[in-house]
């Protein structure tokens, strides 16, 4: 072999064929195969419909034993605001396999577009460059699975794309609730988009949003409709055209939580506020969100009750935030964490 170790790098949303293709292809020139899956800590949407766990599966059901015995998959976090941060989750996963010193490494993967630089983020190890097997998209696959126009028809070419127990997974799990939560949602992003589809250019979208925390505690709403229909999230919304992001946040924060505190009291408790901005950000298109943290370092939690757009309004412990992280919206876990300096 020669290869100690071989890294890829990868969603697997889902599983198909050009994946397993660069899995097989590394296992070849390498004695050990590990496949991290990225997207890792975020919840169910139309962009990452299936767990860490799930992909697990479909990925073990594609190898033989002996393959299963020189292959791991191990999750990867998201951190769209802190890439160091990222590049150290990777390198340590590739720590823990603990190597023998002068072990020789390297990186797999396909340069697709611009989401593939993080290939030439690692000098460290050498870099296997493959080809595309017949130009598969996971995000075309995805699009068949959801789109409610021809189903059996899609479904009929998907088949044709992914491995065989990933189609028979695939076809099990259309089945099931989440998926249909799951067909809502991409009809309703696809409607979205499709209203500003003849705006004379893109549009960017203005939102702000409220850490509110109080005695270690943060202050989350469970969003009541599309998109994210039940996720918890920050309290926030639009900007309207006659305010301020200042104005607009403590507007939402009320009106969504029904906090008994005076704006005044908010506002001058304002910690800090940053723009996030990552252009992957929103499943709606370019939306863009200012985010203020307020905080209270003390004192009894104020009563809430979710109204407009929430379901219901709650306080968490910020200890209970890294579990609670596979069941937020956006990117509303890592907003919370960069104001709290929590990983």
């Amino acid at each position: 072999m020669q290869y100690d170790l071989i890294i890829f790098i990868g969603r697997l949303q889902p599983l198909h064929n050009a994946h397993l293709h660069i899995v097989q292809t590394a296992l070849s020139q390498a004695n050990r195969v590990l496949v991290l899956a990225g997207s890792s800590n975020k919840p169910r949407t139309i962009k990452n419909p299936f767990t860490f766990d799930e992909r697990a599966i479909m990925l073990h059901h594609c190898l033989d034993a002996e393959e299963r015995g020189r292959v791991a998959i191990k999750p990867l976090r998201d951190f769209l605001y802190n890439e160091a941060q990222w590049l150290k989750v990777v390198q340590q996963a590739v720590a823990d396999e603990n190597l023998p010193k002068g072990a020789r490494i390297g990186l797999i993967g396909h340069s697709k577009d611009a989401s593939s630089y993080y290939l030439k983020m690692f000098p460290q190890w050498e870099l296997i460059e493959v080809e595309n097997l017949s130009g598969l998209n996971a995000t075309e696959l995805r699009d068949m699975m959801f789109c409610d126009t021809n189903r059996d028809g899609h479904w009929m070419r998907l088949a044709t794309k992914v491995p065989a127990p990933v189609a028979a997974f695939l076809q099990s799990f259309a089945q099931s609730p989440e998926y249909d939560s799951l067909v809502q949602e991409y009809t309703f992003t696809r409607d979205y988009k499709a209203a500003w589809a003849h705006a004379p250019y893109p549009p960017t979208f203005m939102t702000v949003d409220a850490v509110l925390t109080c005695s270690g505690h943060v202050l989350l709403v469970k969003r009541r409709a599309q998109p994210g229909k039940g996720l918890w999230a920050l309290p926030g919304g639009f900007v309207g055209q006659t305010e301020t992001t200042e104005q607009a946040m403590i507007r939402e924060l009320r009106e969504e939580t029904r906090v008994k505190i005076l704006p005044s009291v908010l506002r001058g408790s304002i910690k800090a506020n940053r723009l996030f901005d990552h252009p992957d950000r929103s499943l709606r298109g370019r939306t863009l969100t200012q985010a203020f943290h307020i905080d209270f370092p003390s004192g009894q939690l104020p009563e809430v009750k979710g109204g407009d757009d929430a379901e219901k309004a709650k306080w968490f412990p910020i200890a209970e935030l890294a579990l609670l992280e596979p069941a937020m919206y956006e990117d509303h876990a890592e907003i919370i964490s960069y104001f709290l300096g929590i990983a």
